[in-house]
């Protein structure tokens, strides 16, 4: 699913979504995704199907609820994976050609109506192994004080952040939970496993306080 495609005559299967590839005369391939159609002419670049943060509508934040809440001791740490939602991207070379959500897709105000942020919205489990999900979560929840912390949801930005992948799975890149007086989200820019490849350079986001924790 996600990486180099052949540009030829194929349905390439996204989840919920297919794209249909359709080999013209010369060197022009037709794409076409339900109503998007673009015809591509071959070059030197990579044909890519890559993971994308699932902003939707334009969102910057990812908020996601722990179907069960979690309780930390002091100075202890936790790590385990969410299920998340992503975006694709579909990449003619260095250009986006295509960008679409897979699933359904949910939105929330995180915080007051004059103060909160919009965000995606997605329910999880905590899981100690990667879940069988398109799109993953490595989560490292972190109490640094002297005081027993309660986690029941993650808000993190995700607004070009960079996505690792393998073949059917993607992953955001490292979160880190501070649950300190206010809870802080870091986006590390650091990939959850060695292994997987990045979409592009991968670069740290701002922490982002979780004024409502």
């Amino acid at each position: 699913m996600f990486g180099e495609h052949e540009l030829k005559t194929q349905f390439i299967k996204i989840m919920d979504k297919k794209i249909h590839l359709v080999e013209g005369s010369g060197d022009k391939i037709l794409y076409r995704r339900d109503g998007t159609r673009i015809l591509i002419k071959r070059g030197r670049g990579k044909f890519l199907i890559l993971p994308a943060p699932a902003e939707g509508y334009g969102v910057k934040f990812l908020f996601i609820r722990l179907s069960e809440r979690i309780a930390i001791p002091p100075k202890e740490r936790l790590v385990g994976y969410l299920s998340a939602p992503i975006d694709i991207s579909v990449r003619s070379g260095d250009l986006e050609i295509d960008r679409f959500t897979v699933g359904r897709e949910k939105y929330t105000l995180y915080g007051e109506k004059t103060v909160g942020v919009i965000a995606r919205y997605h329910e999880s489990d905590f899981h100690e192994k990667p879940p069988d999900s398109p799109g993953i979560v490595k989560l490292v929840i972190h109490n640094p004080t002297e005081s027993w912390k309660l986690v029941e949801r993650i808000v993190f930005p995700i607004r070009d952040s960079v996505m690792f992948y393998e073949e059917n799975r993607a992953y955001y890149p490292l979160i880190i939970l501070l649950t300190k007086e206010i809870y802080e989200a870091n986006n590390t820019g650091n990939p959850p496993d060695g292994t997987l490849k990045p979409t592009h350079e991968a670069e740290p986001l701002p922490n982002f306080r979780m004024r409502w924790s």
